[in-house]
């Protein structure tokens, strides 16, 4: 029985292969960076933290591309194809013009079958959106959005420097635009409750979303939530490990059930974090621990999910 619907999955329905992405790093920046909508950035946030070694701005696209193949094809030898994963920062914060400039050598390259974009929702308009659905007939296109939260109060707190209410402006047009439509969550942000997480499931699944990332939240060396939670520590949740599989479990059950889930957990390098509270456990160790959790409860993603005209909106101001 498949107790959820696995990203990897996802790739071999649509596609008939596993696709594996290469991180390509184009020099992106934030508006909440670049004080375009704010300063700062985010206040979880070192995108070096999750930046793979060999994707780094001063290489170009094409050698990033060569040493994440060669990199991914000792770990990923099934993998039938590679997408560009442009991950870093905001990477559609630029003119069109520039994103045409950019993206083109990529999507040149016989070896990479498609892109995924990871962006912030205030990030696109429908200018851009028409050129990715142009890209999407000849090479696969998937929009990812930083979405973060469901709630404004926390968005404000993070310095995120963006609404939900833009969030769902951007999931509801890219879909309409039958681009494969992404979102990334945190759970643990400071300020809510584990009630609050849960209610994002119903949130969520309101929305056209094709695959959600979930990620806990790690407090990264140098960052402002780190000052944060060594003042307020009691206003964040933290889980231990198996706390945590029985809680993205308790959320996957109330989740649409068609909805693709494409992370469970964050890695983060040991030299950026104070703790290592879960060990080195790898991700690939995590989705295995979930699995037989899964089993040991007999239950599965959508197990709890109720039609939306049943379910009220949580209040997520």
């Amino acid at each position: 029985m498949q107790r959820y619907r696995s990203f990897t999955g996802f790739f071999i329905q649509k596609y008939g292969t596993r696709l594996q992405k290469v991180v390509v790093d184009a020099g992106f920046t934030c508006p909440n960076r670049d004080g375009t909508v704010g300063t700062g950035g985010c206040t979880y946030c070192d995108n070096k933290a999750f930046h793979p070694g060999y994707s780094t701005p001063d290489k170009s696209l094409t050698k990033q591309i060569d040493e994440g193949i060669e990199f991914h094809h000792v770990r990923y030898r099934k993998a039938g194809g590679y997408l560009a994963y442009f991950q870093p920062y905001s990477n559609t914060h630029a003119p069109l013009e520039d994103l045409r400039r950019i993206y083109k050598p990529v999507l040149d390259d016989p070896r990479i079958s498609g892109i995924v974009i990871g962006t912030r929702p205030d990030c696109i308009d429908e200018q851009k959106l028409v050129y990715f659905r142009e890209l999407s007939k000849e090479k696969i296109v998937m929009l990812e959005y930083g979405v973060e939260s469901c709630y404004n109060r926390t968005l404000r707190r993070i310095n995120r420097c963006h609404t939900w209410e833009q969030s769902v402006e951007a999931i509801q047009t890219t879909a309409a635009h039958g681009l494969h439509t992404g979102i990334h969550m945190i759970l643990g942000l400071p300020g809510e409750s584990r009630e609050d997480m849960l209610n994002e499931a119903a949130i969520i699944s309101r929305l056209p979303v094709t695959s959600l990332k979930l990620h806990q939240l790690q407090i990264v060396k140098g960052t402002p939530m780190e000052k944060e939670f060594d003042k307020a520590p009691g206003d964040f949740v933290t889980f231990t490990l198996p706390e945590y599989l029985d809680f993205v479990i308790d959320f996957l059950e109330l989740l649409r059930p068609d909805i693709f889930i494409e992370r469970i957990a964050g890695e983060v390098p040991p030299r950026f974090v104070n703790a290592t509270p879960w060990g080195l456990i790898r991700n690939v160790e995590i989705i295995r621990l979930l699995e037989k959790r899964l089993e040991e409860r007999n239950t599965y993603q959508g197990a709890k999910y109720v039609n939306p005209q049943e379910n009220p909106v949580p209040d997520n101001r």
